[in-house]
């Protein structure tokens, strides 16, 4: 049942939605020509309008799209989560029974084998010949009955015990492979629930990227139409050329200042000789061994059971999944290691969401990164102490912060000692 669901779930995520056509934007030319006849030019005021208006809604519906996507992606990383812990639990559990069983089997062994060096196949017999023998008379040959007598009860006590450890040893392996094999399909459906949720977000970031380089176009060229002066548009084309300019000075500024930002981690690395040097570290610190602080702060909840918790998308479950870093509102977010961006989008109950490859099986992640926070891209390569993000309260948060977890083939560790053992001490 549960691998029927989860290729049902799959052959609806992965199918995908109609390809957008191409609008064909008016020209510049085509505005001033229009402007000339007015009845041209009401036709060209409506097409005009519409299609800010339908940049609008293209937006609005890969937004939607995307953030229904992520839910869904959401829900399916949490019930691979859950069957990752249940399968890990029983395979403790069957492979501590299995210890059992093993020692009780020895000891109803040992017991038997006791039982074969004092009387051999027919034990009554050889008490009875011990006794004539011997002469001890009837209470000593009594005796010897009754104290064989309780070892054999024993000896079949300890034989039903054993038997019974091993069949539940038996049992719980059988549960651990069933559990293992609901985990595998589990995880495929969260695979193909993170293909849909990254086709989503990247749908929505063009949609978004598209509506903000042809809206102010069009709306300037509306303006023109609009214009019962006809106004030429040179001091709308010198705007563009000197918001162009001006972009590329401050994309130069950051690019710099992001390129000081990294010289100083990598220098404070070097100096410090990357120890694990306990709590205080800073957030983008990286450690000798390559690994950086994603943010600074406390640790306000850290990795397993805990209390649920509401947000404005809905509650998170009963078991912590990471660490929580109580850094502020808007405070940087930065890679734990270098990486290729594997999401970057919505993802349910934690809000805007960055799931990053570090390689080696181990992948890291950001939730609850602010509206507008995420600096990355699905494909991005990224390196370690990189600010990617910025600190929210999206999806299930009562707060600003980040909460941080690390993923070793699959399931979900405690990032603490992930990390400390890598020189990059939370907290």
């Amino acid at each position: 049942m549960a691998l029927a669901t989860a290729l049902a779930l799959i052959v609806t995520l992965v199918i995908p939605a109609g390809g957008a056509q191409a609008v064909d934007y008016p020209s510049w030319q085509d505005v001033q020509n229009a402007k000339s006849n007015t009845a041209a030019a009401s036709a060209k005021v409506t097409e005009i309008q519409n299609l800010i208006s339908n940049l609008q809604t293209q937006v609005a519906q890969t937004q939607a799209e995307s953030e229904k996507r992520g839910a869904e992606l959401r829900v399916a990383q949490q019930n691979y989560d859950d069957a990752a812990r249940r399968a890990s639990d029983l395979q403790a559990q069957a492979d501590a029974s299995k210890a059992t069983a093993d020692a009780a089997t020895k000891q109803a062994g040992q017991l038997a084998a006791q039982l074969y060096r004092t009387g051999g196949t027919d034990l009554t017999v050889n008490l009875l010949l011990d006794g004539e023998a011997s002469g001890t008379g009837a209470d000593a040959l009594l005796s010897k009955l009754g104290s064989m007598s309780k070892m054999v009860e024993r000896s079949t006590g300890v034989y039903e015990e054993a038997q019974a450890a091993t069949n539940s040893a038996q049992a719980l392996g059988d549960q651990a492979k069933i559990a293992q094999t609901e985990r595998e399909t589990l995880n495929i459906a969260a695979q193909a629930a993170m293909v849909a949720a990254q086709a989503a977000a990247e749908a929505a970031a063009n949609a978004l990227a598209e509506s903000e380089s042809k809206s102010v176009e069009l709306a300037a060229q509306l303006a023109f139409m609009q214009d019962a002066q006809a106004s030429t548009t040179a001091g709308y084309e010198a705007g563009v050329a000197e918001r162009a300019r001006l972009a590329a000075i401050e994309a130069a500024r950051v690019a710099a200042a992001a390129a000081a930002a990294a010289a100083a981690n990598r220098a404070s690395s070097g100096s410090s000789g990357g120890g694990s040097a306990g709590a205080g570290l800073g957030g983008g610190y990286i450690s000798s061994q390559g690994w950086a602080v994603p943010a600074s702060g406390r640790i306000t909840d850290g990795f397993g059971p805990r209390a649920v918790i509401c947000g404005s998308t809905g509650c998170s479950k009963g078991y912590h999944s990471g660490t929580d870093i109580g850094a502020g509102c808007g405070a940087p977010i930065y890679a734990a290691h270098d990486g290729v961006v594997t999401y970057a989008g919505p993802n349910g109950t934690y809000g805007n969401y960055i799931q990053i490859d570090n390689g080696g099986g181990v992948s890291t992640g950001y939730a609850h990164i602010r509206a507008g926070g995420i600096f990355v891209s699905n494909g991005q390569s990224v390196s370690a102490g990189q600010n990617i993000a910025s600190v929210g309260m999206t999806g299930a948060a009562d707060g600003c912060h980040l909460h941080f977890e690390v993923r070793v083939n699959g399931p979900q560790i405690n990032p603490q000692p992930f990390m400390a053992s890598r020189g990059a001490t939370l907290g």
